[in-house]
């Protein structure tokens, strides 16, 4: 039997918890919300013609991840350790040899509660990336990325982080939620596909504003919604206030980097949008996601104002480096990713999820010097591998759509649909009167043969 499963019957067994249960299941479905929301959230942000591919490119990860989870990536991520790199245990493949009185090692839920509030970030690390690829990759490429990129990539570094054994979680490197595992991680592989596949057509040329801000703002609500199930779910129960205290500091800072993204936007554009509201506010979640554990209130404060700025100056880089991130995974996701990972080092309290405390409370630099060290392992591996993977792909089968079908709209050329059907706009059902096209009258009749085109 691996390490990670005990049985009820076994003596001394810790007692199933009914109410951590409840806790974790409703968790989890809170966690598998946020892949429709960011769905909605980068639907909204690419123009018309690419509406359904960005939802199906988050959509998809649903189905194949989840079969993957299933099969083996539950025992690569959580089997018993080989070589702190991987783990495998046989009980997980298929989860085949799990019982339903079998609880998680020292805690009071189920592996299959464990394991299926792991899926969801897992089904989730993969669809950030797409938002970096948005108008130009073909779906079936993208669906063999994933596969690839799911068994390569995130399910050993679940591992490392996560995982009894991995490296990093031996070394003591913190991350509460996936700071590393998750968005460290997609950011990576993001700036790793993107410098391989090339830019959108038109790039820096062309305007490529947002069709639908409501959607947007919709998609952003939902993943502040699911994200107090993603941190707050973190510790596994409800028994000693950690988790009350990540729920907390998850809102507190998602706070503060709203209001700082919109104070940078004030002062550097004159205005205050409702996508830099939007995106201040993930950023926010991103960098409590791995230090919410660790420090105070007043901690997560600081560490969302932080996240908010650097991330809003960083998400102009790609005009100033020329790579092409579409909707800014690489500024939000990484950046907000490295500084709350970093800022672990400084503003851990010791006094939440573990005795490690910052530099401002205290400690000394170790563990500021372990939290860089996971940030540069995660970040250099993810970001290798997801680029040889993409050059590997884009030689053989192609990644890229057609130059017609990008600008023509990848949704008509991948999917043979559009996000929205005008041709019945014109509604009512009296006809038309014929009358001489003349003055006025011929400026409508030429407007209504527009529509009706």
């Amino acid at each position: 039997m691996p390490p990670g499963i005990l049985t009820l019957a076994a003596e001394e067994a810790p007692t199933l918890s009914a109410a951590n249960t409840g806790f974790m299941l409703i968790c989890s479905a809170l966690v598998m919300l946020m892949t429709p929301g960011l769905a909605f959230f980068y639907g909204g942000m690419v123009r018309v013609k690419s509406t359904l591919n960005m939802l199906m490119m988050s959509f998809v990860s649903l189905g194949i991840v989840t079969v993957l989870w299933v099969l083996y990536g539950f025992s690569i991520a959580f089997g018993s350790d080989i070589g702190s790199v991987v783990g495998w245990s046989s009980e997980y493949v298929g989860l085949s040899g799990i019982g339903r009185d079998q609880l998680w090692d020292g805690y009071t839920i189920p592996v299959y509660v464990f394991a299926v509030f792991q899926l969801m970030f897992a089904v989730i690390t993969p669809a950030l990336i797409s938002g970096a690829l948005a108008d130009r990759v073909k779906f079936g490429a993208w669906v063999l990325f994933i596969t690839l990129w799911a068994t390569i990539v995130y399910f050993p570094v679940a591992h490392w982080v996560w995982g009894s054994g991995g490296w990093l979680f031996e070394m003591g490197v913190i991350d509460f939620a996936g700071g590393t595992a998750v968005h460290i991680n997609a950011g990576a592989a993001a700036l790793g596909v993107i410098l391989v596949i090339g830019k959108r057509v038109g790039f820096k040329k062309d305007p490529m504003r947002p069709h639908s801000l409501p959607l947007v703002m919709l998609g952003a609500g939902l993943l502040w919604f699911g994200w107090f199930g993603f941190n707050a779910g973190s510790w596994l129960g409800n028994d000693d206030g950690v988790g009350a205290v990540m729920f907390v500091n998850t809102q507190v800072a998602t706070a503060a980097a709203l209001l700082a993204w919109l104070a940078y936007e004030k002062v550097r554009h004159g205005a205050c949008t409702t996508l830099g509201a939007a995106s201040g506010a993930v950023a926010g979640l991103v960098a409590i996601t791995p230090s919410g554990g660790s420090c105070s209130p007043l901690g997560a404060l600081a560490i969302g104002a932080v996240a908010g700025l650097l991330c809003a100056m960083a998400v102009g880089l790609k005009y100033k480096f020329g790579y092409d991130d579409s909707l800014d995974v690489v500024g939000v996701h990484l950046v907000g990713g490295v500084v709350g990972s970093v800022l672990v080092g400084f503003f851990a309290t010791g006094g939440v999820q573990s005795e490690a405390r910052g530099l401002f409370y205290g400690g000394d630099a170790e563990q500021l010097v372990k939290q860089v060290t996971g940030v540069v392992a995660v970040l250099a591996y993810s970001f290798v591998v997801s680029a040889v993977l993409a050059l590997v792909i884009h030689r053989t089968i192609g990644m890229r759509v057609t130059e017609d079908d990008e600008v023509v709209g990848i949704d008509q050329g991948e999917h043979a649909e559009t996000a929205y059907d005008f041709s019945g706009a014109g509604g009512g059902t009296a006809p038309r009167r014929s009358v001489p096209a003349t003055g006025d009258t011929a400026a409508a009749a030429q407007h209504t043969r527009k529509v009706d085109a």
